[in-house]
């Protein structure tokens, strides 16, 4: 799959809910959304079957996210049936880590090779403050052991930095990588309908975030994890693991964009922000042939997005992130 500017599609992050068990301040109201009716959801024969029209157009890597992933039904079923694709070489998983404990061994066994967990303090008032749920700090932690003990790897660590509420522990974060193998990441503050006072008073661009990390430390370019899609890669001398940024703001990272999403109720989309789709859950439905579809969405895809600091402007509308997957 090659879009029009020459870019190689071979990763789809599928989200399997827009449903969450949190609701981070800089990721989704309080009061939650207007959820997804579930007859409008794709079933994960469904979900399989898109899967199977896009391997022999060159998918190889499959990431599932949400919401929170973890909160849709027997997910590892779903793993499994993707894992049956010998073409894909690799499956993922984005989750907030809250029910990785328990659901951790069943994930390791379907077929999840790495995970990418949310935590955005190592404090857990501020966890628990951040995700506005009571006791998250201690069941994202459980999570987290668990997959380590699991051998997920790798295991990277995504934290949004928002000023006044955790860019004080941005040195903790990433002193954690000299004795874990792990890839912290910090993640720029990007602006949806919910969180718009937020991000355009509480930015943190990378650029301070790495001139920070430069102080304690020489930090030098490497190439990263597998799967580094958008972040770029630095480490201490002689550390266990990287430290990463995503800068979705101060930078644009698109012209080596990889990837289309496909949301949980069935739509294509071949950017994260903005407000360009197709409807694959209808065709599918309709029994109509979806490979003239993906490759529409390949067509249109954009060479970049438009996000603007604290604006609406450019991400297409989205109220939260989890509508598209994040």
């Amino acid at each position: 799959m090659i879009d029009q500017f020459g870019r190689k599609i071979e990763y789809l992050r599928i989200s399997v809910t827009d449903k969450c068990n949190l609701r981070c301040v800089y990721c989704m109201p309080l009061d939650g959304l207007n959820w997804l009716k579930r007859e409008s959801i794709l079933t994960f024969e469904e979900i399989t079957q898109i899967v199977g029209t896009m391997v022999p157009m060159g998918l190889r890597k499959v990431r599932f996210t949400g919401g929170e992933p973890l909160v849709r039904k027997d997910l590892p079923d779903l793993v499994k049936m993707i894992a049956e694709f010998p073409e894909i070489e690799d499956i993922s998983l984005s989750t907030n880590a809250v029910l990785l404990a328990e659901q951790g061994p069943r994930l390791r066994d379907a077929g999840i090779n790495r995970v990418n967990i949310s935590l955005d303090s190592l404090q857990a008032d501020r966890v628990d403050a951040i995700s506005r749920r009571p006791g998250s700090f201690e069941r994202i932690m459980q999570g987290l052991e668990v997959a380590q003990e699991l051998g997920f790897e790798p295991i990277k660590i995504n934290v949004v930095v928002i000023a006044g509420e955790n860019d004080d522990e941005i040195e903790d974060f990433a002193l954690i990588t000299k004795d874990k193998p792990w890839s912290v990441r910090f993640i720029e503050l990007m602006p949806t309908g919910s969180n718009l006072d937020l991000s355009a008073r509480n930015f943190v661009s990378c650029q301070e975030v790495l001139t920070r990390l430069r102080a304690i430390s020489d930090l030098h370019p490497v190439r990263g994890p597998v799967g580094n899609g958008p972040a770029t890669y630095y480490s201490f001398p002689g550390a266990e693991g990287t430290v990463g940024v995503i800068t979705p703001l101060s930078h644009n990272f698109c012209d080596k964009c990889n990837r289309m999403r496909l949301t949980a109720d069935g739509e294509l989309r071949p950017c994260l922000f903005g407000d360009i789709q197709t409807n694959l859950r209808d065709a599918l439905r309709a029994g109509r042939d979806l490979v003239p579809i993906v490759e529409e969405t390949l067509e249109i895809k954009p060479e970049r997005h438009h996000l603007i600091q604290g604006s609406m402007e450019g991400s297409g509308g989205l109220v939260a992130l989890s509508q598209t997957g994040g």
